[in-house]
């Protein structure tokens, strides 16, 4: 890593042993990666933390386009989703837990709607008195 500024989303050396295990390495051949692995997952905490925008992401970071990119292809082949159960795994061993939960709590909210479409079920739209008059302050000669 560079010497850029610590934001408080970066993972620290011990959060990055954890993380890192599941990060897939560069692909051999090719092009060699111009970023590290820390620092893409450090793009994804401070979007994720910060609530941001992909655009809005520091730009002593990797270029957003290429955390979005990470993200996608981490997502689609599984690796987040190993990530993610493997780290609660963990946490839960460390509370004295099994690592799997055994029970699971569902919340399901039924939601009254019309029972066919038509115009019960939509909204029209009004536009509004002022909308639809001319302002008399406007010369007539525009």
């Amino acid at each position: 890593m560079d010497t850029r500024t610590r934001y408080p989303s970066d993972l620290t050396a011990p959060e990055w042993a954890q993380v890192s295990r599941f990060i897939p390495a560069p692909k051999p051949g090719g092009r060699p990666a111009k970023y590290e692995r820390r620092e893409i997952v450090n793009g994804l905490l401070d979007i994720t933390r910060g609530g941001c925008s992909w655009r809005m992401m520091p730009h002593d970071l990797p270029p957003w386009r290429i955390v979005y990119w990470y993200f996608m292809a981490w997502k689609k082949d599984g690796t987040i989703d190993r990530l993610l159960n493997e780290l609660r795994g963990d946490l839960r061993q460390a509370e004295g837990r099994a690592r799997q939960p055994s029970a699971a709590i569902l919340d399901r909210q039924s939601v009254k709607t019309t029972e066919e479409g038509g115009p019960a079920a939509t909204t029209v739209v009004r536009r509004s008195l002022a909308a639809r008059v001319t302002s008399s302050w406007i010369p007539s000669g525009c």
